[in-house]
């Protein structure tokens, strides 16, 4: 893989992110379509039966699934690495200093984002691939609170040097603040957040899931603030500025950020149902993940039409034209399909709205899955772009 060295962004852990979102898409698979009695999450020993005694569909599937899994998995790791070596010798280089000053400064908030997701997709790849994970997972969950306490407060730390640099010195350009890319900071505290809810989903222990709830909570509230002070500030300067075309797909933020948002909840609210017994219906999750839908399509619309206006696909993705920000488009098409399953399977089905395995429900997971396929497509298109070998004569633009 090779990116011009002037060329470098932090944006680019992206990639890394978008990888692992495709990961989470294929889980989907194994979760809504594989049977787990008795556990939140489908493991290797519920695929296996359907694998080596099941349909050839069923057969089909969970390899599909597998695959996917093991590709984008590997692909979300191989990215990471990539950005974490990249990112260590730009942070030495002269143009740091005058990076960090910026509006753009808060982009090293990428880091953290991307760590949080490899850290979830190798937990997707454990349940997947490791037979007897589970009789040791109560061990795995501690370990996992510590390492997203960690990405936390490297999280905090990056966000805090921005925010007090800006507060003490100024140097802030309202006027250049014409997207919402300031919302990465938000986005990766809620994905932070969501990992720290998974063991109130899958926690047995007490201790466990009330140390999950609390610190989730925290991290998600943070999110939900940070996200609403910046689609104040940022709307204003659009309607007076325009739209920043480079940063248009930060448009669509908001979508896997509501993703995100609601996993967690779900997440919570389950921890709160098994160990708690606070009782929530089937029509109170429907309701939730219909308002979060709705959201989310709200803003796909916005987005999608800023982008048609200004031209960006034609510009930065088929077109000449190079920004590492249009990784920033993966994101809310992984969101959208994961978020549709969960509120096709959590929701309609789980409320008796619509019959698991009818005519309706493949409609609606035909959605999620051309979504899916469209982020594949997107991902390699990317990559022949951003990461393909250069030449040794070509001089970077």
């Amino acid at each position: 893989m090779t990116v011009a060295a002037n060329r470098y962004s932090p944006l680019y852990f992206l990639a890394s992110l978008g990888a692992g979102g495709l990961t989470v898409t294929f889980f989907m698979y194994l979760m809504f379509w594989v049977p787990h009695t008795g556990r939140p999450v489908p493991i290797f020993e519920d695929a296996w039966p359907l694998l080596t005694g099941g349909t050839l569909l069923q057969q089909a599937m969970i390899l599909a699934a597998w695959a996917g899994i093991a590709v984008f998995g590997f692909l979300n790791l191989k990215l990471l690495a990539f950005n974490l070596r990249r990112f260590a010798e730009f942070r030495r280089s002269d143009a740091y200093e005058t990076f960090a000053r910026s509006n753009a400064g808060s982009q090293v908030l990428a880091m953290p984002l991307a760590l949080a997701m490899s850290v979830n997709a190798m937990f997707i790849l454990g349940l997947t691939f490791v037979p007897g994970l589970w009789n040791i997972v109560e061990y795995l969950f501690p370990a996992a609170l510590i390492a997203f306490l960690a990405i936390g407060w490297i999280a905090f730390k990056e966000l805090g040097h921005f925010i007090k640099e800006r507060l003490h010195s100024g140097g802030f350009d309202c006027s250049a603040n014409n997207s919402f890319a300031q919302m990465l900071p938000a986005f990766a505290l809620a994905m932070i957040g969501v990992g720290l809810a998974a063991p109130a989903a899958m926690s047995t222990a007490t201790l466990t899931v009330g140390i999950s709830l609390v610190l989730s909570t925290f991290f998600i509230t943070t999110a939900i603030i940070l996200a609403l002070i910046v689609l104040v500030m940022s709307v204003r300067s659009m309607l007076e500025h325009g739209v920043n075309v480079e940063a248009a797909p930060t448009l669509m933020v908001v979508i896997p950020l509501m993703t995100v948002i609601g996993i967690a909840l779900l997440r919570q609210n389950h921890g709160l149902h098994t160990t708690f017994e606070a009782h929530g219906t089937a029509a109170d999750t429907l309701m939730l993940l219909t308002r979060l839908l709705s959201v989310e399509v709200i803003f796909a619309l916005f987005g999608l039409a800023v982008l048609s206006r200004v031209g960006y696909v034609a510009r930065f993705v088929t077109g000449s034209e190079t920004s590492a920000g249009s990784y920033a488009l993966v994101c809310p098409g992984v969101a959208l399909s994961v978020m549709t399953h969960f509120w096709l399977n959590k929701g309609l089905v789980a409320a008796g709205i619509v019959a698991k395995y009818s005519v309706a429900y493949w409609a609606i997971s035909g959605i999620a899955v051309a979504l899916q396929i469209a982020m594949i497509v997107l991902v390699w298109m990317l990559a022949r772009k951003h990461f393909a070998p250069m030449p040794k004569t070509a001089v970077p633009a």
